[in-house]
């Protein structure tokens, strides 16, 4: 793996996040407040673990292994959270346009929030951060969709052809 697919994909996470952000921006307090059945609740739940995630992986990849998790609590409002995820974005592209090809192909050890120990090589963790965004967004999109604002497509074919 080097810089320029790792960059690609992270980009590509990035318009796919905006596309969800910008149909979530249509709801009311009620959807956007309203419990579902998948995994982590409603779309504020479900967009709390996402951005949990995309915060986690990149403490741990510039070594840091925080113990604590987001709830959905911390985000009162759509504009809220919103507001945390844009500077996390900020955050985590800073660290992917920084990180080197040498690094990628390197081990990082990290502690879970439970404390337990892991290593792993950083592009196969980079690579399951965006592959762990596109499950929960999926599950964000079928919500949107049900509420009856679907983001459209966010398949990474379309975000490519857009590049060129």
């Amino acid at each position: 793996m080097n810089k320029t697919n790792i960059q690609t994909l992270f980009k590509y996470n990035q318009w796919a996040n905006a596309k969800i952000f910008f149909a979530a921006s249509n709801l009311t307090v009620e959807q956007f407040l309203a419990s579902d059945t998948f995994p982590h609740g409603g779309i504020r739940g479900t967009l709390t673990h996402a951005l949990f995630a995309e915060w986690i992986w990149r403490n741990r990849w510039e070594g840091e292994s925080p113990t604590t998790r987001f709830k959905p609590e911390d985000f009162p409002t759509f504009e809220s959270l919103q507001t945390r995820w844009l500077e996390e974005e900020k955050e985590l592209m800073k660290f992917v346009d920084g990180v080197a090809d040498e690094k990628l192909n390197s081990v990082f050890h990290y502690k879970s929030t439970n404390g337990v120990k892991f290593e792993n090589i950083l592009w196969e963790s980079m690579v399951h951060v965006v592959n762990h965004g596109t499950q929960h967004r999926t599950e964000v999109a079928a919500m949107l969709t049900d509420f009856g604002h679907s983001p459209g497509d966010i398949d990474m074919i379309l975000f490519l052809r857009k590049k060129i």
